[in-house]
């Protein structure tokens, strides 16, 4: 059960990611809907392929949906100006990459 006083932090609602394969149209996320509240751990799990990175991508500003919203501290994450979005990135969301994509 969820405790009412607790803020949701990060959403999203009916998240699509499609990418475009040659003529083929690759669904990586259909229709995505998720509330992560403060304080909240949360895994999320699935075989490779799922839709797992492009869903953290997305929560952590790093992809835009094809369709659908992420929230992030009550704000539309990709309504805001690139250089919010970038402040929230910097500020506001740790994010370690699988792929150990650091700046040397």
């Amino acid at each position: 059960m969820v405790n009412p006083k607790r803020s949701v932090i990060a959403g999203a609602v009916n998240v699509k990611r499609k990418y475009r394969l040659g003529e083929e149209i690759v669904w990586a996320l259909k229709g995505i809907t998720l509330d992560i509240f403060e304080g909240e751990y949360l895994s999320i799990m699935g075989p490779s392929g799922s839709g797992k990175s492009t869903f953290f991508n997305m929560i952590g500003a790093l992809d835009v949906p094809t369709e659908g919203t992420i929230s992030f501290m009550g704000e539309d994450l990709f309504s805001l100006p690139e250089e919010k979005q970038a402040w929230v990135r910097c500020n506001k969301i740790g994010y370690i990459f699988q792929a150990y994509n650091l700046v040397a």
